[in-house]
């Protein structure tokens, strides 16, 4: 995905008093960098902020000094240290902050519904929703509780639990048949869940709400164990069963870029703690 273009460096004027013009242009210069360009020149980096060349070796080496920066003498990049400028405000964010900017841009990107939820017992809790242009009239507000052996993340949540938890919850589950398409016996829900732990993902078709198909897959911390899930639902007039599967991809990476994100929050506060 393109970096955004950094936005030229204002001048003094157009800033209240106490704006610390010198702080803004270093971190102008940080944001020049990314992906498509790791590796820049003092030309390069002067004409995409439009400081001066001048200003902008001064700002450089003393980013160099500091160590956020590294040149061999011609080419300036950054680095892994800029990577704390983000772990204080990461590592004060729960799932929810965490994973509400990384939904955002998957819904801009395909256009469907999405939504995390939690397991509570044998219902799923929604605690962050992020709608499409499609209304649906199923009621998903944050907070709001669905059955979970009828929901796609419900079942990505029961396959995250080891044998002897999943039992014990498929034993206090009541199934209810909800739609005609509902699967109600416990055998088959089972297997269906055994299934989905296998290939890592869930997909529910009409059995909560006519209409109405969602995908979804886990949210894994640190050690591997699933703690969240989040989905894409639409409405089958506009994609179905088998056209969500094509966005599963992108479901998939950001689920990974919310786990990435987790990463660095606990790290950071488990860092804090020992300092």
């Amino acid at each position: 995905m393109p970096a955004e273009p950094v936005p030229p460096v204002a001048e003094s004027s157009a800033r209240p008093r106490d704006f610390v013009q010198s702080l803004e242009r270093g971190l102008a210069i940080i944001r020049v960098f990314s992906a498509e360009r790791p590796s820049l020149t003092v030309t390069e980096i002067a004409e995409s902020t439009g400081l001066t060349r001048a200003a902008s070796r001064r700002f450089l080496l003393t980013l160099v000094e500091l160590g956020y920066v590294a040149t061999d003498g011609r080419y300036y990049e950054l680095t892994p240290r800029v990577l704390e400028l983000g772990y204080a405000f990461l590592s004060g964010l729960s799932f929810p902050e965490v994973a509400l900017p990384r939904l955002e841009r998957l819904v801009g990107d395909v256009g469907e519904a999405s939504e995390a939820a939690i397991l509570d017992g044998s219902e799923i809790v929604y605690v962050v929703r992020v709608p499409g242009p499609a209304l649906m009239t199923i009621s998903v507000n944050i907070g709001a509780r669905m059955p979970a052996h009828a929901t796609a993340m419900g079942r990505v949540l029961l396959a995250g639990l080891d044998d002897a938890q999943l039992d014990e919850q498929l034993a206090g589950i009541e199934l209810q048949p909800i739609q005609p398409r509902t699967i109600v016996d416990r055998a088959l829900l089972r297997e269906e869940i055994m299934r989905i732990r296998q290939q890592g993902w869930a997909l529910v078709d009409q059995e909560l709400e006519e209409g109405l198909v969602a995908i979804a897959v886990p949210v894994r911390d640190r050690s591997g164990r699933v703690t969240a899930a989040i989905n894409l639902s639409t409405h089958v007039g506009r994609r179905s069963a088998k056209e969500l599967l094509e966005i599963l991809p992108d479901l998939q990476r950001t689920a990974a870029e919310i786990e990435g994100d987790l990463a660095v929050s606990t790290a950071s506060s488990n860092r804090r703690m020992r300092i």
